[in-house]
C-alpha cells in the first residue's frame, strides 16, 4: 500500500533515496523494484530486521534489477547519520506527527537532500485525525507513548518547509477508504485487538483484500473519495539548486599624481 507517488517524486533508476521512518519497508521496496538505490532508516530495530529478510527474498525471487541496492540503518531523524546531499530523494512517510521537534526534522532532511533533489513528506491529514483525536485519548499523546503528538494544517507543514529551505511544489490525499477504518477503532478502543469487534474486525478484512487484490471499484471509489476523506496528506517539496553568483569585475583604480 503506497502513499507516495514515484512519479510525483520523479524517481529514476540509479537515483539514491531515503525512506526516513520506513517501518516495515512498504516504500522502500517498490524504489528497489524500480531499479533505484535506498537506505531504509527506522529507530526501530525489528522493523529494519523484517526489511532486510524481505528484501533477501525479492532478490532470491528476482524481483530486484541489477542497478537497484539497499541499506538499513537505524537513526534519529533530527540528527541522521548521513552527509550532506547524500540523497536525489526523500521520503518521510507518516513520521513527522510523531516528533516533537519537527522543525528540526525538517532541517536534517533538507540538508541530506541534495540541491534540486525532490522530498515527498506523509502526514494524517487534518480533519479525519481530528475525529480520530476526539473519539479516543488513547490514539495519540500523550497516552500513547511515541504517539502523534500534533495535528497539521497544510500551511503549518509549507511554512515549516519553507523555513528549513525547501520549496513545497504540489499535494494529494491518499487512503480514503481507510478514514473510516480507524474511527471505527478509535470508537472501540484503538488498543484492542481487531478481532474484539466484529465490524472492525469485517473492515479490516476489507481493506486487506484491497490492498492484495486492488480491485478497480475500491480504486475508483477511493480517487473520488481521496479529496474529502483521505487519511493521509502528501506534500512534495524541492531543495532549490544552488544559485551561482558572478562577482562584479571591479576596473582598475587609477592614481591621479
Amino acid at each position: 500500500m503506497l502513499t507516495v507517488n514515484y512519479d510525483r517524486l520523479g524517481l529514476k533508476p540509479g537515483d539514491r533515496v531515503l525512506d526516513l521512518g520506513c517501518g516495515f519497508g512498504r516504500h522502500a521496496y517498490e524504489v528497489l523494484r524500480r531499479g533505484a538505490a535506498v537506505v531504509a532508516c527506522d529507530l526501530g530495530v525489528d522493523e529494519l530486521r523484517q526489511v532486510r529478510g524481505v528484501v533477501a527474498a525479492m532478490y532470491l525471487d528476482g524481483e530486484i534489477p541489477e542497478t537497484a541496492s539497499v541499506g538499513t540503518t537505524a537513526g534519529d531523524a533530527t540528527c541522521m547519520p548521513f552527509d550532506d546531499g547524500s540523497f536525489d530523494h526523500v521520503i518521510a512517510s507518516e513520521v513527522l506527527e510523531h516528533i516533537n521537534d519537527d522543525e528540526g526534522a525538517l532541517a536534517d532532511l533538507a540538508r541530506v537532500l541534495r540541491p534540486g533533489g525532490t522530498l515527498a513528506v506523509t502526514i494524517p491529514a487534518r480533519m479525519p485525525e481530528r475525529i480520530c483525536w476526539a473519539l479516543s485519548e488513547d490514539y495519540h499523546a500523550p497516552n500513547t507513548p511515541g504517539g502523534h503528538v500534533r495535528i497539521y494544517r497544510q500551511s503549518e507543514l509549507h511554512a515549516k518547509m519553507v523555513a528549513a529551505g525547501l520549496e513545497p511544489v504540489g499535494s494529494h490525499r491518499a487512503h480514503a477508504l481507510h478514514s473510516p477504518y480507524w474511527w471505527l477503532r478509535c470508537a472501540v478502543g484503538p488498543d484492542r485487538a481487531v478481532e474484539d469487534s466484529r465490524l472492525v474486525s469485517l473492515y479490516h478484512r476489507l481493506l486487506t483484500w484491497d490492498i492484495v487484490k486492488a480491485p478497480k471499484v475500491t480504486r475508483l471509489t477511493e480517487r473520488v473519495l481521496n479529496p474529502v476523506l483521505g487519511k493521509s496528506l502528501v506534500v512534495y517539496a524541492t531543495k532549490p539548486a544552488a544559485v551561482k553568483t558572478t562577482q562584479p569585475v571591479k576596473e582598475p583604480s587609477h592614481a591621479v599624481a
